[in-house]
């Protein structure tokens, strides 16, 4: 929930952040590509440092960077150096990513059941009061530092209350036939790996650029714009609640299908009628679409038969999270080049994709 509602706090403002360091479309897309590659490094890693550590440990390093970085982002004189920021900020976001996940997986474990989804939905009610709280603080005018520094303080505070509670687990020697936390994804998890990537790039570019398509292009005012990225949190948070109970009944491979489809519909909604409710319409829909993809995804790499849990999401969230890498980048620069509605057509033809490979999976 911190982890979401950070990330939507400082994301609803992108507006500003532009105006700040006076940033176009592709060069806001180029600065958001180096939080991606500061998780895409940290990634690959995490795994090997659970083992040599904790995950507890790990995911408590993470969320203090993480908290601790972000106040700083629009203080910065240039532009190179907001860059630098980012990609630390990417670094603590890889890492608790990972970590916290590895966590949840050791509780599934525990329960014998499905119950990822509900995790996740943790993220997204995170996410909901974050795009509210940066409504909020966008119409009242606060700074952009007031706002991201009263915003980590309090969840300081709640990271803290979090430590006592999680699974102390311990380091683990590997074996040589676990070898590192460094692996390159196997087939198997390379399937999955692309399944998420899909997902996680339109989820991603939803939370990157649903403010400002709701600017830019349906001219909505700024208060109302990031309700857009509200809706898709409130979607995302009530479909993964429900997530657990609706995978049990349908299965892993007929509910990527279902989510797949309902994501593209939803999206072209939101790209065929460019009017500010339709759009939030649109993006509610896209958010019960991709619900339960990552928790899916996410689940199957940390229960993968002869890995520990760190080293399956390790692999899994690497191949996801390259869609982070990329799409900031392909759709900063097809937004400069025709315009932001063009450039999102980029995500739906994901959404075409996604639901193609969980038709072809062998879940």
């Amino acid at each position: 929930m911190i982890n979401g509602f950070i990330y939507a706090n400082w994301i609803a403002r992108l507006p500003r952040v532009q105006e700040i360091y006076h940033l176009d479309n592709q060069s806001l897309g180029l600065v958001l590509l180096f939080v991606s590659m500061g998780a895409i490094s940290s990634m690959p890693f995490t795994g090997w440092l659970i083992q040599k550590s904790s995950s507890r440990t790990i995911t408590l390093c993470g969320a203090i960077a993480f908290c601790a970085l972000v106040p700083f982002i629009p203080l910065l004189p240039e532009v190179w150096q907001v860059r630098i920021l980012f990609y630390f900020v990417g670094v603590s976001a890889g890492l608790l990513d990972v970590a916290m996940n590895a966590q949840a997986v050791l509780v599934e474990q525990k329960f014998k059941k499905p119950i990822m989804s509900s995790f996740h939905a943790l993220f997204s009610v995170g996410m909901m009061l974050g795009a509210g709280s940066g409504a909020l603080f966008a119409k009242f005018a606060i700074s952009l530092f007031g706002h991201l520094l009263s915003v980590v303080l309090g969840c300081f505070v709640l990271v803290l209350f979090a430590a006592h509670y999680l699974i102390r687990d311990q380091p683990q020697e590997s074996t040589e036939e676990e070898g590192a936390g460094f692996r390159l994804p196997s087939k198997a998890l390379l399937g999955i790996g692309v399944i998420a990537f899909c997902g996680m790039t339109g989820e991603g570019a939803i939370a990157d650029w649903s403010s400002n398509y709701m600017e830019n292009i349906a001219h909505a005012d700024e208060a109302l714009a990031p309700l857009a990225l509200a809706a898709f949190s409130l979607a995302m948070t009530v479909g993964r609640l429900l997530g657990d109970r609706v995978r049990e009944k349908l299965g892993d491979k007929t509910l990527l299908l279902y989510s797949g489809f309902i994501s593209f519909i939803g999206l072209g909604i939101a790209l065929a009628f460019p009017v500010p409710y339709l759009i939030i319409v649109g993006f509610l829909i896209v958010g019960f679409g991709l619900a339960t993809v990552v928790p899916i995804t996410y689940s199957i790499a940390g229960n993968a038969p002869g890995l520990p849990p760190g080293v399956g999401l390790s692999m899994v969230t690497t191949v996801g999270y390259a869609g982070f890498l990329f799409g900031p980048p392909v759709i900063g620069f097809l937004a400069d080049w025709q315009n932001l509605r063009i450039a999102l057509f980029f995500i739906a033809v994901l959404f075409a994709l996604m639901t193609f490979l969980s038709f072809r999976s062998k879940l």
